[in-house]
């Protein structure tokens, strides 16, 4: 056998080579085509009514005792709800390493952690904007009220 004849073989340019073969892998393949062509999804349109958006917001009013009840307010924060934490009846130092312990969880979550009143402490988690700032209306009422 000549090195040209085993080209031949090789790559199928022998006269033998059978090409009804080939026809019939081709017509295999169609109708794999079109029925991948007919399973296409049908795109829906992504139209929600503003209704059906909206969810219920809820602020949790907590007075911690001991400083172990920092977790559950953390824990209220992380299920993505607005805190407002009275500081006023647990010892100083107490207060100091809830605010940071929350400050740090605030600062986790991307929320914000603002003071709106003598030792009482508004927490958000990052879903809930705050707008306006609570000290300050307090001192405009204080100046209202020494006006008259």
């Amino acid at each position: 056998m000549s090195i040209k004849s085993k080209f031949k073989t090789f790559f199928f340019l022998d006269d033998e080579y059978d090409y009804k073969e080939e026809e019939i892998i081709e017509e295999e393949r169609e109708p794999v085509k079109q029925v991948q062509k007919q399973q296409q999804p049908v795109q829906k349109q992504n139209i929600v009514s503003l209704q059906s958006v909206q969810k219920s917001s809820k602020v949790v009013l907590v007075e911690p005792r001991v400083y172990a009840e920092a977790q559950d307010i953390a824990d209220q924060l992380k299920n993505r709800r607005a805190v407002v934490v009275n500081l006023q009846r647990i010892e100083k130092d107490q207060a100091k390493r809830i605010v940071d312990f929350l400050s740090g969880t605030v600062y986790a979550i991307g929320g914000d952690i603002q003071k709106i009143g003598t030792d009482i402490f508004l927490c958000t988690p990052d879903n809930v904007e705050v707008s306006g700032n609570i000290s300050q209306l307090m001192k405009e009422q204080e100046l209202e009220n020494t006006r008259w």
